[in-house]
């Protein structure tokens, strides 16, 4: 099917000059595009299919990996490089078809599963219910809301044709659902008694982004996104933070990715919100990365769609609401985070595999013995409640199965060969540890031993994780009482923190000088408050500048 996108077509009232071209199902509208300055950049699309092998293979515990693979590349040589690699090689996803898009692999998708069941259990836990909203959108829809509209522009997807015919109305394909969810509420909500409503939907959404990078920037992405309805102001504040608070909460006890919450300045928040709150992790190479928001919307959208509930006196007041989500760039996080040389390192927590039980078998030798005791292993955890993987398939060796596991991040690996079976013992290493720093020898198979420690060395994994995280980001986060001083921290790579009390005109000068953004006002505070590093000015808050993702 063929679509025609219409010179001269109105966005909120504006008018978006576009050539009329044909194109596949979805157009877009870009300011690039109308601009004629955008030349699209597929540098990051071929580098995952062009990829040369390393000339310097990384060095591996066992035999080498397939020479087919390529191997990876080092952080230090190349970040970028390195993060494509692993997302490769480690299958968690492909390129798609349509420039900007992924194929999520399955290895991919069980990381994006374990981050729902934790963040859907705990929105379960506060009332929250899940729905669902239709993926096309009436554009008259986002015209309601100005700012909204404003904001996302430059990033929709429309549809002009259906069954061979133009429509009525060109549909957005969903950016995200304010818009939808608001007339919806309109219809729900008619008295105090209706609320608060909570809802939550996990969906995909389009936005058109032109310089993608798999789980971290797409044409196409999964997420959660919330939405509440209340009666008062207090209540959605409230309801915002409660919601920043539980992304915080996972990212640090599930992820162990330590973030930085807090508040969004004016200019980087959500559009048509009142106010933006966000969590920021520090990747690798010390970049930023928003791992998560939640938005403070007030009765913007309910003005606009004229959702009001009849209050306990017989008066029609409008509605005050939140939205919140987070989507699978928390994939890319925990990969940026906690990655090595050698491919992932998964918190257990949130690793779909936490255990591979690895038989070490020859020819020649009382194969059935050592199988059967490796699965006597993999019986016992998983009966323990731990996620486990027997790998007994004879027709890779042992060397290979090690790497492949390593790559893949998997928390604890078990080896049990014949020497292991005679003092009735079993080798554990763990992957946060690389060499034979990592391995332990002759651990017990008695049972209950084996899992109390394996239980205990998990614990032990997820907390190295996050404090090696926490005293990465810590070391790499400068104070700052100067612009000159920003400049300096911001070009050596690192996060700037300062007071702050200058106007968006200098945040603008921050981002085109230094090509950092204001990345949040924290939670955490000073007691006492400052002089600006820009203005001089007394100010009360102190903000963080970095670049970002």
């Amino acid at each position: 099917m063929s679509l025609m996108l219409r010179a001269g077509a109105r966005l909120g009232g504006r008018k978006t000059t576009l050539s009329r071209i044909r194109c596949p199902p979805f157009g877009i509208f870009n300011k690039s595009f109308t601009e004629g300055t955008h030349r699209p950049d597929l540098s990051v699309h071929a580098e995952i299919q062009e990829k040369k092998p390393n000339k310097k293979p990384q060095k591996q515990q066992g035999k080498k990996r397939d020479s087919s693979s390529g191997g990876i590349t080092t952080r230090e040589e190349d970040f970028s490089r390195w993060y494509l690699d692993v997302v490769k090689e480690a299958q968690l996803a492909d390129y798609g078809p349509v420039r900007g898009t992924m194929v999520i692999r399955p290895s991919g998708y069980s990381l994006w599963e374990s981050i729902q069941s934790h963040l859907d259990t705990e929105f379960k836990k506060l009332g929250v219910q899940n729905a669902y909203f239709p993926q096309l959108i009436p554009l008259s829809f986002l015209q309601k809301e100005a700012e909204h509209v404003e904001g996302f522009g430059p990033e929709l997807a429309l549809v002009t044709q259906g069954g061979g015919k133009e429509l009525e109305e060109p549909l957005v394909v969903r950016p995200t659902s304010e818009t939808i969810v608001n007339h919806m509420f309109g219809q729900w909500v008619q008295s105090y008694r209706d609320l608060p409503l909570l809802i939550n939907q996990w969906c995909n959404v389009h936005r058109w982004e032109m310089r993608t990078r798999p789980f971290i920037r797409n044409l196409e992405f999964l997420w959660q996104e919330g939405h509440t309805a209340h009666a008062t102001a207090e209540e959605a504040e409230e309801q915002t933070i409660k919601m920043l608070r539980l992304y915080e909460s996972f990212a640090r006890d599930i992820a162990a990715m330590p973030v930085i919450a807090g508040r969004k300045s004016k200019r980087e928040s959500f559009a048509g919100a009142n106010c933006t709150y966000t969590i920021e992790a520090m990747m690798q190479d010390r970049r930023a990365l928003q791992a998560g928001t939640s938005h403070n919307l007030g009765d913007n959208f309910a003005r606009a769609f004229k959702t009001q509930y009849l209050d306990e006196s017989g008066e029609r007041n409008y509605v005050h609401q939140s939205s919140w989500g987070v989507s699978t760039r928390m994939v890319g996080g925990v990969i940026m985070t906690h990655g090595d040389d050698n491919g992932l390192r998964l918190p257990p927590r949130m690793a779909p595999t936490q255990i591979v039980v690895i038989p070490i078998v020859k020819k020649g030798m009382d194969i059935d013995s050592v199988l059967g005791a490796a699965k006597n292993i993999h019986e016992t955890l998983s009966n323990a409640g731990y996620r486990s993987l027997l790998d007994d398939s004879l027709d890779r060796t042992p060397g290979w199965k090690f790497n492949n596991y390593e790559l893949k991040g998997i928390p604890v690996r078990i080896e049990i060969g014949p020497k292991d079976l005679e003092s009735n013992s079993c080798v554990v290493a763990r992957r946060d540890v690389v060499g034979k720093e990592g391995k332990t020898f002759g651990i017990s198979l008695e049972s209950d031993s084996l899992v109390e420690y394996v239980g205990n060395l998990l614990d032990d994994i997820q907390s190295s994780l996050l404090q090696a995280a926490t005293a990465f980001r810590d070391e790499n986060i400068v104070d700052v009482s100067s612009y000159d001083e920003l400049v300096s921290a911001i070009e050596s790579g690192k996060w700037a923190r300062g007071y702050w009390s200058g106007s968006e005109d200098d945040e603008v000068r921050v981002k085109e000088e230094t090509s950092a953004t204001l990345r949040c006002f924290p939670f955490d505070q000073p007691s006492q408050g400052g002089k600006c590093f820009m203005t001089g000015q007394d100010a009360t808050e102190v903000a963080i500048f970095a670049k970002a993702y």
